[in-house]
């Protein structure tokens, strides 16, 4: 009898996902796409046939770690351990008309209505095709994941993608120029993925969009969040649903009754305000949050007394007097966020706040995002202090030890990756993505300790 002749090896692909968690979920759509293609996936971009770096392009700090990657895996294929080198994502889409000038030995760059095509790509630079350049002018795609349960994410949680693009035109953000116009996925395709997500045992939705209080307005056929979030609820079984990222002007007394309502949405709302004063709120081209600002956090907190709130400020944007950062630090102190992030203003180019004028000195607005965040400090030290002693529920993310009774874990209050951790000691051995009720024990920082 004649042997089989043997199978061609598998071609690997290793993954380098920068960015945000929208980010996150486009390497898992990629991902998903090789693998309906019987493309193997590598544990690490170290001897995988062809590594993949998809990129981050919306801040200087984000565009540097790009770069550095990318010739991080350039150094791999130079060294022989791995064939080809692709980049993806915002920076090839950014850049996409000097992108092969600034990295000439990358053998592959792919925009964001091309993510689909990865697979034909990984083809052809393993077939020995080089110089691809596969980035259309403007993003107009809306993707469905070919295997929805795929998650990169490593903790209990995963990130649940239900729009792309963005039409706020916020004066300091390049993101719409880099991703398009804000479109919504069909509610029945985020369930689907859902319920693939859930059927794996995380314990936690994360849901995300560049404004995810713009849910559905673009599908002109009744969708919202608010009804986004009962059919999710409507799945069954036991999970937190976590909304990131709602804009303060879109925050409707329905939405927050919707929210308080459904047992398993997390009391926990992250609104980026980005300024307080309406001068500098018009001049980042959001007037239309100047009016609800001020007293946004006592009204969602007549909805959901218990709820955590997390923003994130600017400081230094052009024109910002003394009298404006002042006004932005009130603001902060009387509504008592649970967790701020603040940042010194940088300039992006293409961006209407790059050609303001009066824009403060750089030490000037890095001395007040300190000042800020010192005040935020406190803040937060007198909100764990409160934390002490009280019982609430706990969902289980990494062991800190083999017998499994010593935990990195988060309640409803903490946000992953943002956020602080809590620090668990369990009675007996559980296991990842469980949930517990435990009692708060002592601050650490920013993180928290607790006990079952």
């Amino acid at each position: 009898m004649e042997k089989e002749a043997p199978l061609p090896p598998r071609i690997t692909v290793g993954f380098v996902s920068l960015g945000c968690a929208k980010n996150l979920v486009d390497s898992q759509l990629m991902a998903g796409n090789l693998v309906a293609e019987k493309i193997g996936l590598a544990p690490s971009p170290d001897g995988a046939d062809v590594v993949i770096v998809n990129t981050c392009s919306f801040i200087g700090d984000a565009r540097d770690e790009s770069r550095d990657e990318i010739l991080r895996a350039l150094e791999l294929k130079a060294a022989g351990r791995c064939r080809a080198v692709a980049v993806a994502g915002c920076l090839p889409q950014r850049y996409r008309d000097t992108i092969q000038q600034e990295f000439p030995d990358v053998d592959a760059f792919v925009g964001l209505d091309e993510l689909n095509d990865i697979a034909g790509i990984v083809n052809r630079l393993v077939a020995g095709d080089r110089g691809i350049l596969d980035v259309s002018e403007f993003p107009e795609r809306l993707y469905e994941p070919r295997v929805p349960g795929l998650v990169f994410t490593k903790g209990a949680y995963a990130y649940l993608k239900i729009a792309e693009g963005c039409s706020h035109r916020c004066a300091f953000c390049a993101i719409p120029s880099i991703r398009g116009d804000y479109r919504s996925r069909p509610i029945g395709s985020i369930v689907a993925e859902a319920e693939a997500i859930l059927a794996q045992g995380f314990g936690e939705l994360t849901v995300v969009s560049q404004d995810s209080t713009a849910y559905g307005r673009d599908l002109k056929n009744g969708s919202d969040l608010a009804a986004l979030l009962r059919a999710l609820d409507g799945i069954g079984g036991k999970f937190w649903i976590r909304v990131l990222y709602v804009y303060p002007s879109l925050i409707t007394d329905p939405l927050l009754e919707t929210m308080a309502s459904l047992d398993r949405v997390c009391n926990y709302i992250d609104v980026p305000i980005q300024h307080s004063h309406p001068d500098i709120l018009r001049a980042m081209n959001r007037p239309s949050t100047a009016g609800h600002v001020d007293a946004l956090a006592e009204r969602i907190r007549r909805f959901m007394p218990d709820v955590a709130l997390r923003t994130t400020c600017i400081t230094g944007f052009p024109g910002e007097t003394e009298e404006h950062f002042a006004h932005l630090l009130a603001h902060v102190e009387a509504a008592a966020y649970d967790h701020l992030g603040a940042f010194a203003y940088s300039p992006e180019e293409g961006t209407h706040g790059a050609r303001l004028p009066e824009r403060p000195d750089p030490a000037v607005a890095e001395e007040r995002r300190s000042r800020l965040m010192l005040a935020q400090q406190r803040i937060v030290a007198g909100k764990a202090a409160a934390l002490v002693g009280t019982r609430t529920e706990f969902l289980l993310e990494q062991p800190l030890d083999r017998k499994g009774r010593h935990w990195i874990a988060r309640s409803m209050r903490f946000a992953p990756e943002v956020d602080g951790v809590v620090e668990l000691s369990t009675r007996k051995v559980r296991r990842r993505g469980e949930f517990v009720e435990a009692t708060y024990l002592e601050p650490d920082g920013y993180d928290m300790l607790a006990a079952e």
